[in-house]
């Protein structure tokens, strides 16, 4: 499937604009690394040294053009650096649906950038011709991302979900979703 183009303007909502994920990112990668739970979600490993998180850098920077959906850094406006990483998913843009997800860098919680980042990424996706719906799977555990995606306009789906995370893992998750306007 060919995906739409790249966004001519970045995605933003309140402190934050979304970005291609850059070489300037390393950092920013590095330390998301040092999360225990990102890693198992994605092909970040943990602790990635400097050539893994370049790596991971290079793997983002394809995902649009393999027709995986939009790789995104989170990007503090004010500091203009990257505190996180986000991504709209279009696997199943035939069928109008979407996955998200997003991780902010450990010392860069609690800070609203998640929220932001979720409602920019949105706001994105609702100009996806033929995107109808996106959905969110948190772990049950998780509250601060399940209060994220609440923030964020997204509504807990009463039925849970077994996911497939990156590993290959089966887990159940709590699905939230969004329906376009």
């Amino acid at each position: 499937m060919t995906l739409p183009p790249w966004p001519s303007r970045a995605p933003a909502h309140g402190s934050v604009h979304l970005r291609e994920v850059g070489p300037e990112d390393v950092a920013m990668a590095r330390e998301l690394s040092t999360d225990p739970y990102v890693p198992q979600t994605g092909s970040l490993p943990f602790t990635a040294s400097n050539e893994e998180a370049n790596a991971w850098i290079d793997r983002q920077q394809g995902r649009h053009a393999e027709g995986a959906g939009f790789s995104f850094a989170i990007v503090w406006t004010a500091g203009n650096r990257a505190v996180g990483h986000c991504g709209l998913w279009l696997r199943d843009l035939s069928s109008g649906l979407a996955t998200a997800g997003y991780a902010i860098a450990p010392s860069q919680r609690r800070r609203g950038y998640a929220a932001d980042a979720l409602l920019a990424l949105t706001g994105f996706g609702w100009t996806v011709p033929g995107l109808a719906r996106i959905v969110l799977h948190v772990e049950p555990w998780n509250i601060a991302s399940q209060r994220t995606a609440e923030r964020a306009g997204y509504v807990r789906q009463e039925a849970t979900a077994d996911h497939r995370i990156f590993s290959g893992e089966t887990r159940e998750m709590v699905v939230y979703e969004a329906v376009r306007p």
